[in-house]
C-alpha cells in the first residue's frame, strides 16, 4: 500500500472512530462529563480539549502550515460541549485531503518544526503522522474507558471493527 493510500485510511478512520466517541459522550450528564476521573487530562471534557489542541491546533498546524504555534497541552480552547464536538469533527475531516494534496516524495523527507519548549526538532515525515493518528487512539481508549467506569455504555473503536464496516454509525 502506498503512503497516501495508508494515511488516507488512517484518517478515514479517525473521522469514523471521533464520531462514534463523540456520539457516546453526548448522552453524558453534565457533571460525569467534566468531573475529574483520573484521567491524565483529568476529565472527559479536558481529554477531548487536549485532543482539539495536540491533534488540530498543534499538529494540523505544523503539517499543514510549517508552522508551530504556541498552545498549552492541557488549554481549554473550547467550554462548550457542541462547540467542541463541533470541533473535533470538522478538524478530524481535514486530514485527508491535506493527504491527498502532499506530492509522492514528500513522505520520504523530514517535519520540521519547533517543539513545545522552544526547540528546533526534525522527525521522518510519515512516521510523525503516524504519531497523530497514534496519539488520537490512545486518548479515545481512556476516554472510553472513563465512559465504563462511570457506567455507560462505550462503542467500538478497534480499527479492524472499522475495516469490517467502514460505514456503519
Amino acid at each position: 500500500m502506498d503512503a497516501v493510500a495508508h494515511f488516507t485510511q488512517l484518517a478515514r478512520y479517525n473521522v469514523w472512530a471521533t464520531a462514534r466517541l463523540l456520539d457516546a459522550v453526548r448522552v453524558l450528564p453534565e457533571e460525569d462529563y467534566r468531573r475529574d476521573v483520573g484521567l491524565f487530562f483529568k476529565s472527559i471534557h479536558g481529554t477531548l480539549n487536549h485532543l482539539l489542541v495536540g491533534e488540530h491546533r498543534l499538529w494540523f498546524v505544523r503539517f499543514a502550515h510549517g508552522t508551530s504555534p504556541h498552545v498549552a497541552l492541557d488549554a481549554e480552547l473550547e467550554s462548550d460541549r457542541a462547540l467542541l464536538d463541533a470541533g473535533l469533527r470538522e478538524g478530524a475531516a481535514r486530514w485527508a485531503p491535506l493527504i491527498a494534496a502532499w506530492p509522492a516524495g514528500r513522505w520520504d523527507g523530514t517535519l520540521d518544526y519547533t517543539t513545545m519548549r522552544g526547540t528546533q526538532a526534525s522527525l521522518p515525515f510519515a512516521a510523525t503522522l503516524a504519531h497523530v493518528f497514534n496519539h488520537g487512539t490512545h486518548h479515545r481508549g481512556q476516554i472510553t474507558a472513563a465512559l465504563t467506569a462511570l457506567g455507560q455504555p462505550c462503542p467500538v473503536l478497534d480499527f479492524v471493527y472499522y475495516l469490517q464496516n467502514p460505514s456503519k454509525p
